[in-house]
């Protein structure tokens, strides 16, 4: 599965940028963890398989690390090699310390720091190791206390329960953040953008380039982009100032604003923020709204264990019974039934 560790000399496919690192291949680990995501695995460590044969040279290795030695099964229930422990890892010269450590985790995410682990990661970060957490793993990162003060994203669907059990409110909805020595992705195709992205970086944009062009891909996405765009939108066509009026919706829950103030900001008349909406979404823009907030509020009770009246506040509501009626129109259950079904393991202790 490796790249042979000897570089000898570069071609004219790979600019001057990588040649500086001609010595031997860059040296990634990634850390797998019970239950990670396949997708996001192949999706990271694929590119620079790429890399090395469009460039016909060895320019990255990887190698797969786990907690101990066994293999470790993902969410689909397929196992992988492990090539090295984490406690291997901890006790590497410095010599031999990974170039980049990227980190895949499972669900119950909550569950998976244990202290040979929060050893593990925090003794790579004073190395000054820069460290990738991929999908869930920026759950895991935070919890060691590495992340702080730093910008960082998580797949969409755990965004809402971060920015509340963290206190992240400036996590971004983008593909991937990088922030000095840490680097944080949405996880399963986001990984593919993360991967081309380092490889530009040592690698030059003419390889990014040709291993977007191998694996039949559009151009390279910039980790800005967002990873979902406005529920219920086609986007052929659309409104820029729609757009907007749905970012400033997305971005305004805990303290709803007015139409008025919607429209204001999105730089339309609310006449023409109603037309906006009817052409495009079918609904009008309030009732858009609405169920922007209780979708926020689904999010919060499947991720977290906060209780279901703090979870009505946070999402713009004042009354208990109002976001009960609100929820079941939209979910056809009552918040308590929603919060029955969801894992015991989410969000322990997270009150």
């Amino acid at each position: 599965m490796n790249a042979p560790a000897n570089i000898s000399a570069m071609t004219s496919l790979v600019t001057p940028k990588s040649s500086a690192g001609a010595d031997r291949p860059f040296d990634l680990v990634v850390l797998v963890l019970p239950g990670f995501s396949h997708l996001a695995l192949h999706a990271y460590i694929e590119p620079f398989s790429i890399a090395n044969m469009v460039s016909r040279l060895p320019l990255f290795r990887w190698r797969i690390a786990g907690l101990d030695a066994r293999p470790v099964e993902g969410a689909n229930g397929l196992s992988v090699a492990v090539d090295v422990p984490i406690d291997e890892l901890v006790l590497s010269s410095d010599d031999r310390r990974p170039n980049q450590l990227a980190i895949m985790a499972g669900e119950p995410v909550e569950r998976q720091l244990t202290a040979e682990l929060n050893g593990c990661l925090r003794t790579m970060a004073r190395r000054g190791v820069p460290i990738s957490a991929v999908g869930t793993a920026t759950w895991l990162l935070a919890r060691t206390g590495l992340l702080a003060g730093t910008r960082c994203t998580i797949h969409w669907s755990r965004l809402a329960a971060f920015a509340e059990v963290f206190n992240r409110p400036r996590i971004s909805d983008s593909l991937f953040v990088k922030d000095g020595q840490y680097s944080t992705c949405a996880g399963e195709l986001a990984a593919f953008d993360l991967a081309v992205d380092l490889i530009g970086s040592h690698a030059g944009g003419y390889i990014a380039q040709e291993v977007c062009r191998h694996a039949v891909v559009e151009g390279q996405r910039s980790g800005s982009n967002r990873q979902t765009g406005p529920s219920g939108l086609a986007f052929a066509g659309v409104s820029d100032k729609l757009l907007m009026a749905m970012r400033i919706m997305e971005e305004n829950v805990e303290f709803p604003l007015a139409m008025d103030e919607v429209a204001q900001r999105a730089g339309v008349s609310r006449r023409q923020l109603e037309r906006l909406f009817a052409s495009y979404i079918g609904l009008p823009p309030v009732r858009h709204y609405l169920r922007i907030r209780v979708d926020h509020a689904k999010r919060l009770i499947e991720g977290t264990r906060m209780p279901i009246i703090d979870i009505a506040m946070a999402c713009g509501f004042m009354s208990a019974s109002h976001f009960a009626k609100c929820f079941r129109v939209f979910n056809g259950m009552s918040p308590q039934q929603c919060r029955a079904i969801v894992p015991a393991w989410v969000g322990p202790g997270l009150r």
